[in-house]
């Protein structure tokens, strides 16, 4: 799979299927065709995109993953797929009973995971990611003493009037760029959701994250490491168009060519889509009992670039 990212959201389309291609229909232009196997991540934003409900049926099948926004641009549903993986219903059943302290140990992990993460992003943007890194020895089990809000505020703290506005907050509901982030976000969600189901697992059942009316409480904890690099999409936008205030096509396209790059893992160049896949799988050994969860480490992210 080629793990691309599409998103109709400036003028309108009609799609379909042609031979397991997804067939993109505009008025003035001939009809283009990309293979439904290429395509992570669909999102639908005008409203005036229509599409056949084999587009849908198909793009599961294949293990896409099809994202649909309201009239301001922004994610408010997704449809994932539920048959990529033959041992689905054991790796779920598995998912849903596994203890508290294995949670909370794999808790752990991931916030250590995000902690790092965070640093580095504030080195890569010429600040000093030292206050953050400093709080990793902190993380318990499950981190209860919540280090990980402790290093959110020295995180964003360190961004405010440097690379982000003087008077900025992190709010889904605030000012620019927080609406930038939500999509960057948004994105990143859809494809560590897609990447969990491939593995057999549910994407609502979280370890930390537990919201009756957040259908993807798992995808939100395992994307968490990730965060730090959506946030240097979005600052390297800002950084590049000071005067932007509102999530236009230059913006997405900008954050999306961002999230689908490859990045250093190991030596070697990989994307998002397959480092989320190798996570979600490491997960899922943990919930099978197949690995400790004293062992799990989430992959790491080599990305020194500047935003």
């Amino acid at each position: 799979m080629t793990d691309r990212v599409l998103d109709f959201s400036e003028e309108p389309a009609r799609l379909s299927v042609r031979v397991e291609n997804l067939c993109i229909e505009r008025d003035g232009h001939d009809p283009r065709m990309i293979p439904l196997a290429e395509i992570g991540v669909l999102v639908v934003s005008h409203p005036r995109v229509s599409y056949t409900h084999s587009v849908l049926m198909l793009l599961a099948q294949k293990g896409g993953a099809f994202v649909t926004c309201d009239e301001r641009r922004l994610p408010v549903a997704m449809l994932m797929p539920l048959q990529a993986n033959v041992t689905q219903t054991e790796r779920m059943a598995a998912q849903a009973n596994a203890s508290d302290p294995v949670r909370k140990r794999l808790w752990k992990r991931i916030v250590r995971a995000k902690l790092k993460a965070q640093a580095r992003a504030l080195d890569a943007c010429g600040l000093d990611g030292q206050p953050v890194r400093a709080l990793l020895t902190d993380v318990k089990s499950g981190d209860s003493a919540n280090i990980e809000a402790q290093a959110a505020r020295r995180y964003w703290a360190a961004l405010t009037g440097r690379l982000l506005p003087e008077d900025f907050t992190r709010d889904p509901d605030g000012p620019w760029p927080n609406a930038l982030l939500n999509y960057a976000y948004a994105v990143l969600r859809a494809i560590v959701a897609r990447a969990l189901c491939a593995s057999g697992l549910h994407p609502s059942l979280g370890l930390h994250h537990h919201n009756r009316y957040n259908p993807f409480c798992l995808a939100d904890d395992l994307m968490e490491p990730m965060r730090p690099l959506a946030d240097k999409a979005v600052i390297g936008f800002c950084k590049a168009n000071p005067d932007a205030a509102e999530v236009t096509k230059a913006a997405r396209g900008h954050v999306i060519e961002r999230l689908t790059d490859r990045y250093v893992y190991k030596s070697e160049a990989r994307t998002l889509f397959d480092i989320a896949g190798r996570a979600s799988a490491r997960l899922a050994e943990v919930f099978m009992g197949e690995a400790l969860a004293k062992d799990f480490v989430f992959p790491e992210i080599a990305d020194d670039r500047a935003p």
